[in-house]
């Protein structure tokens, strides 16, 4: 397939331009609970508000133009977070103060011990994802889920991003809402309050209701997390009942999504970019360019300890271009093939030209994946409270079984799975001995055992192994956090591996 790189360019623009004029219309009333009324601007002229909408995106760009699109993972975001984005509020706050104490990412947002993983902190910024992978939407997911994990573990934030990374990429070929919203369905777990949600606005509207009844029914099937507000489910409703209500037009789409309350800076920034995506600038009502400008305001990124960050709408957009032409190299037609779906995604001068069944590719489930290696470890580390290390050829996918807590008298058990990242003909399976070192004032009765990693073949890339289960005994909780650590010699590699799990006797 190929994309035409001036009409990418253009979509890629009134993506981030609409994000900024979306945040900045619906930044005012953030928080509010009610139908709203709001019209258009209440801000000066020429000045957009921040955004961490926007903010961390910028922070994701220099990740991928520092470690390369194949190197992305929450290890790797987790570090650039801790690094680079310094606010304390929220999950953000508490998957900071997690990572700080040792928990790794993934972990940092588990539901078990953090309140906030069914917030709108991740779906929120997963342009960066889509624009940089446009239609290649597996990879999209990849990354929106590799990132929104470091704050909302497995909650309905992570299946939100999910979703909403979906519709993005595929909105650079497909521009019918019932189609997008299909693909971001086909991503996601059918059973998840997030799909559940999606659902019912589309039966809703089906049946005839007013925008501000599907709103009030969507507050209700929602009241029951977060208190209902700031929650994902309800706010990426919010998102489509303006899509689906706004008819094509880009104000009254806008306005419709903003005027349903709520988290109005996220909701507003969400349609204004999807819209973009959609249509390119010639959507973009030249009142509201041209009284947001072309500037970058942030609030929530270290400035002082950041790698260059962009400061314009076009400084953005040059470098997600250039990123996204490496993107699809390695995600597309180059090095990680996207299998799935059978598409190659090139950049030309000539016309784009799009694959006739694009919907039909597109809409495949997410886990019906190649088992590429990022691709396979990414799926096993999909579970509560579990989390992957990356250490070149293995990636081991660490799992409380039992929680992070530690109480004496209790058994603590800790799956480990390992992959085989040596995708060569001619491997050979690696030899894992590993040894469990666990915390003080605990004791195992086995602490060493090993075991072979399958490796890849053309016929059978599943390379891992099945997941062992290593247990200790508390006998008592010596200190407030402690941590068992995990010693993995492979030595196929010559490498020995350390990975520390760390406990506290005040986590969940």
């Amino acid at each position: 397939m190929k994309l035409n790189r001036k009409e990418y360019i253009d979509k890629v623009r009134a993506c981030f331009i609409g994000k900024n004029i979306g945040g900045t219309i619906g930044g005012p009333t953030e928080g509010k609970r009610e139908i709203l009324d709001v019209k258009g601007f209440s801000t000066p002229k020429g000045q957009p508000l921040p955004n961490d909408d926007l903010d961390l995106q910028l922070i994701w760009l220099r990740a991928l133009e520092m470690q390369g699109p194949q190197n992305i993972n929450s290890e790797v975001l987790g570090r650039y977070w801790l690094n680079f984005i310094p606010p304390s509020w929220a999950e953000y706050g508490i998957c900071k103060h997690h990572m700080l104490q040792g928990i790794e990412p993934g972990v940092s947002g588990s539901s078990d011990i953090n309140i906030w993983s069914h917030s709108n902190g991740a779906w929120i910024r997963s342009e960066i994802w889509a624009t940089t992978n446009p239609l290649l939407v597996d990879h999209a997911v990849r990354y929106a889920l590799h990132d929104a994990m470091v704050d909302h573990g497995m909650g309905e934030g992570t299946i939100a991003a999910a979703f909403v990374a979906a519709m993005e990429s595929a909105a650079f070929g497909i521009t019918d809402i019932h189609e997008l919203i299909r693909i971001g369905l086909s991503k996601i777990d059918p059973e998840t309050r997030t799909a559940k949600t999606v659902k019912e606005v589309l039966r809703l509207h089906e049946e005839g209701k007013t925008w501000q009844e599907v709103r009030n029914a969507i507050v209700e099937l929602n009241a029951d997390i977060g208190d209902g507000w700031f929650q994902a489910p309800s706010n990426i409703a919010f998102v489509l009942i303006g899509l689906l209500y706004g008819e094509g037009d880009y104000k009254k789409s806008l306005l419709i999504a903003v005027n349903c309350g709520d988290d109005t800076d996220c909701t507003g920034a969400t349609i204004g970019a999807l819209m973009g995506i959609m249509h390119g600038t010639k959507v973009l009502p030249e009142d509201w360019v041209a009284y947001i400008g072309n500037r970058i305001v942030t609030c929530s990124i270290n400035v002082g300890t950041s790698p260059r960050i962009p400061s314009t709408i076009d400084d953005l957009v040059r470098r997600v271009g250039r990123m996204a032409e490496i993107c699809c190299y390695f995600n597309g037609n180059g090095v990680y093939t996207d299998h799935l779906t059978g598409l190659d995604v090139e950049f030309t001068d000539g016309p784009t030209e799009l694959e006739r069944n694009l919907s039909s590719l597109l809409d495949r489930p997410w886990a019906e994946n190649n088992e590429q290696d990022d691709i396979r470890a990414l799926r096993l580390s999909l579970k509560p409270n579990a989390f992957a290390v990356h250490r070149g050829s293995i990636t081991a996918i660490v799992r409380y079984i039992d929680g992070l807590n530690l109480n004496a008298g209790e058994t603590k058990h800790i799956g480990l799975t390992l992959v085989n990242n040596v995708k060569a003909y001619g491997n050979e399976p690696l030899t894992a001995n590993v040894l469990l070192h666990v915390p003080e004032g605990c004791f195992t009765k086995e602490s060493g055992f090993s075991f072979s990693v399958p490796c890849w073949t053309a016929m059978t890339p599943m390379a891992h192994s099945q997941e062992y289960i290593l247990s200790f005994e508390v006998d008592e909780v010596v200190g407030s956090k402690q941590k068992a650590i995990l010693e993995i010699e492979v030595p196929e590699q010559g490498k020995t591996h350390y990975i520390d799990i760390v406990f506290s006797k005040y986590l969940a």
